[in-house]
């Protein structure tokens, strides 16, 4: 490479390495026009030096790449702690200050990016929402290679590179999101260059694949479907050669594989190119402070100067640290970048600051969603028939895949359980997406297919992540117990949205839609390691702007549910529904009410006297929960004929909540005119029971309310054994009316013993026949 573009690379460098430095340190004179003095100096230092040097570097290198190719590129920024170092480059190539017009590229502008970082008011140490071309949140590692992925798939022309973190490697999420590159089509997806960056530590040990023998970590790599290009070092010069060679060579076989699949149908190469960057951690920082070495060390990881306020020997160290990078030669008199910083910097929404993929919402298309009457089933009156409800939900996903076929914007993830959850109409439609070896035994692999099938939870939420945030749709489906293991992965996605939707710059993305089946009830055949409904719980605690929790009981409800769902935006919307033989409740058209009421009286269901109002309300969300209280109102019927019963269906679990704390909540007049504000409640709720508690204690009738769920009972057993083990059974409830009625206990005496004798009676049965009483097995409404 020629001298004077290894000098135009060095100069952007240094001046990104002193932009970042400067964000951690300093108040004011940005620029160093005076000296140094410690009223300059932030009174609280945070954020991260180490990575910085590094995450420069990669980005100083990848705006050469761009602009030399025009390439369609962006980065995901895997050490996101390593924020100052992307609001740094953001802020030289002018994207910042198109996104934040206060914070102009000038030396007022410059003060000010160093002002607001990690200060009260400003923006976050982390690659977050707020930063221009992000689209992965920095707070936790081990989530970036899935993000690029997931921002790859379906974008033929995107070039996403992605810096991985030594000690993010480390990760469980990112070791298992090696495997994406066997998913990756190199005709319809675009592609991913990782780039591992070993610095050798991280907050306070060494790293394992900084320390492991060279042949070990190729072979490793290889093992992942990469070919390891490395580039080592300390001096400057000789690391920007290395480093501009290595981009160019993935470039070209990146290309090369492109079109040869894309012109000849040819899918030769088995394995990707990808960088291996090994550069000193906080190069270029303090080599030495207090007599001990920082950089090159774990000590550099964060602040490398603590005490530079009180510390003179530290101010002055500081100085030369921060003139040591010549910022009269990188800025002019105003504080502008020089031409010769910006020599390589692309333009437009080339910048790497400006991918519009970094802001997906402004790519983003509404899903061609059919009409729901194609799919719906009959229902002439409730109970009257039954249908698997996740399989009817599987012909509307087939229906848009392949109303989709070209545009390609939809795809559906889960940890190999797309068949066992019923939705195997998908497989009409498409493939599952699969670039390794094939046999004659397989069935549906496609190398083009759009649903993804890992057995890894965290690279499936990876995948759909990036996937939304680049504009695109999709739906994760997975065990309702094992959708826990994405819990800390979608807590990031959370509060990403919840932040994002307060940047008017940020255009609303599709949401993020969680299908949870094979739930708490039906894992009677697998038993109590699959019995887990409280993911909804973990939901329902984070930001309600953004969280929506849905239990759809039948097949029309669920395709109704669904049909809002994915319209929704920036919102990740929870659907738990079952996969097993369900009694069809509601109509379609009567299934669209009520999920728009979000909880709603059944009259057909109860027998309240319109005259006297309910003595008691039997509620329930989910599907086994409805059907206990369908069956137990039944008995009531039959029982106690005079009892007035009203039964309430919740479809929207945000609707117990009061509307001020969340925008589906119910007011409290609303609230009492349907539970009531002094009747007994008796509530089958499909989860952990005190999460209706939590919900609903500041209204007028909590004291009334008496919720039944899932207590940690659980094994291999019936159906109807586990919901008699967790005392959700239909006697148990019609006991439960009767003990809280007032005056009921003494006159239905002889009810409630007959409802006990009737659960003893099963508990013999189920152990000496293996399934469940003849007249549970056989019930069915006759209301």
């Amino acid at each position: 490479m020629p001298h004077d573009r290894i000098a135009d690379l060095d100069a952007h460098w240094r001046a990104a390495n002193y932009l970042a430095a400067g964000q951690i340190y300093l108040l004011d004179n940005p620029l160093l026009t005076e000296p140094l003095r410690p009223e300059h100096i932030k009174p609280r230092l945070l954020g991260h030096w180490g990575t910085s040097p590094g995450l420069n570097l990669v980005h100083t290198h990848l705006n050469r790449l761009v602009r030399e190719h025009d390439l369609d590129a962006m980065c995901v920024w895997g050490p996101g702690h390593g924020g100052p170092a992307v609001l740094a480059n953001s802020w030289l190539d002018g994207s910042y200050s198109d996104t934040y017009p206060t914070i102009g590229r000038d030396a007022d502008g410059m003060r000010r990016l160093f002002r607001q970082f990690s200060f009260p008011g400003g923006v976050p140490s982390h690659v977050a929402p707020e930063t221009p071309g992000s689209i992965h949140e920095g707070g936790e590692l081990g989530y970036s290679l899935s993000h690029a992925y997931g921002a790859a798939f379906d974008n033929p022309d995107l070039l996403v590179a992605c810096v991985i973190g030594d000690g993010e490697a480390e990760t469980g999420p990112l070791a298992g999101s090696w495997l994406s590159s066997r998913f990756l089509d190199p005709v319809h997806d675009g592609a991913v260059l990782p780039i591992l960056h070993l610095n050798g530590y991280k907050i306070a040990n060494p790293t394992v694949l900084a320390r492991i023998p060279e042949d070990e970590l190729d072979s490793l790599l290889r093992g992942h479907g990469h070919d390891p290009i490395h580039v080592t070092g300390d001096d400057p010069r000789s690391v920007h050669t290395a480093m501009a060679d290595a981009l160019d060579r993935a470039l070209e076989l990146i290309t090369a594989d492109q079109q040869a699949a894309r012109t000849k149908g040819t899918r030769a190469r088995t394995r990707r190119p990808m960088i291996v960057l090994r550069t000193p951690k906080g190069w270029t920082g303090p080599a030495e402070v207090d007599g001990v070495p920082v950089e090159g060390t774990w000590r550099a990881h964060q602040v490398p100067l603590s005490s530079v306020r009180e510390n003179p020997d530290h101010l002055r160290q500081l100085e030369a640290w921060l003139r040591s990078y010549r910022p009269q030669e990188l800025f002019d008199t105003d504080g502008r970048p020089t031409a010769r910083v910006l020599a390589c910097v692309p333009e437009g929404t080339r910048r790497l600051g400006a991918n519009p993929h970094a802001n997906g919402g402004l790519l983003t298309r509404d899903l061609p969603l059919p009409p729901l009457e194609h799919f719906g089933v009959p229902v002439d009156k409730p109970g009257a028939a039954v249908h698997e409800p996740t399989r009817v939900l599987g012909g509307l996903l087939a229906r848009i895949m392949r109303d989709t076929a070209q545009r390609r914007d939809f795809r559906v993830v889960g940890p190999d359980e797309t068949e066992s959850n019923r939705l195997g109409a998908l497989f009409e439609a498409t493939g599952k997406a699969w670039q390794a070896g094939t046999l004659p035994t397989d069935e549906h692999l496609a190398t083009d297919g759009r649903v993804m099938e890992v057995l890894s939870e965290h690279t499936c939420q990876g995948w759909l992540e990036g996937y939304h945030l680049t504009g695109r749709h999709g739906l994760f489906s997975c065990y309702e117990a094992f959708v826990h293991i994405v819990d800390s992965m979608v807590n990031q996605h959370i509060k990403w949205l919840k932040t994002s939707r307060t940047l008017p710059w940020r255009a609303p993305v599709p949401s993020l839609n969680y299908l949870l089946t094979s739930h708490v009830w039906r894992q009677d055949h697998n038993g109590f390691s699959h019995q887990d409904p409280g993911f909804v719980d973990h939901v329902l605690n984070k930001s309600p702007e953004v969280v929506r929790v849905y239990f759809p009981p039948d097949a029309n409800t669920l395709l109704a549910t669904a049909d809002h769902v994915l319209r929704s935006r920036d919102c990740v919307n929870v659907v738990v529904a079952g996969k097993q033989p369900t009694f069809d409740w509601l109509s379609l058209d009567d299934a669209r009410t009520h999920c728009a009421r979000g909880a709603g009286i059944w009259e057909w269901a109860g027998t309240e006297d319109p005259a006297k109002g309910p003595e008691v309300v039997l509620a329930c969300a989910g599907d086994v929960p409805t059907h206990e209280v369908l069956a137990a109102a039944q008995l009531l019927r039959e029982h106690l004929p005079d009892l007035s019963v009203r039964v309430v269906n919740v479809v929207d679990m945000a609707r117990l909540l009061p509307r001020e704390e969340h925008p589906h909540g119910m007011t409290d007049p609303e609230y009492d005119a349907l539970f009531t504000p002094d009747r007994p409640v008796v509530f089958a709720y499909h989860g952990y029971p005190w999460l209706i508690h939590r919900l609903a204690y500041r209204r007028t009738g909590h004291a009334q309310l008496h919720v039944r769920g899932y207590k940690e009972s659980g094994t291999i057993t019936t159906p109807f054994d586990m919901v008699v083990r967790n005392d959700l059974d239909r006697y148990r409830l019609v006991m439960d009316v009767i003990d809280r009625v007032p005056g009921l206990g003494v006159r239905a005496a002889a009810v409630r013993q007959a409802m006990a004798d009737v659960r003893t009676r099963h508990h013999d049965w189920v152990r000496a026949h293996g399934l469940d009483l003849p007249e549970v097995a056989d019930w069915t409404w006759t209301g």
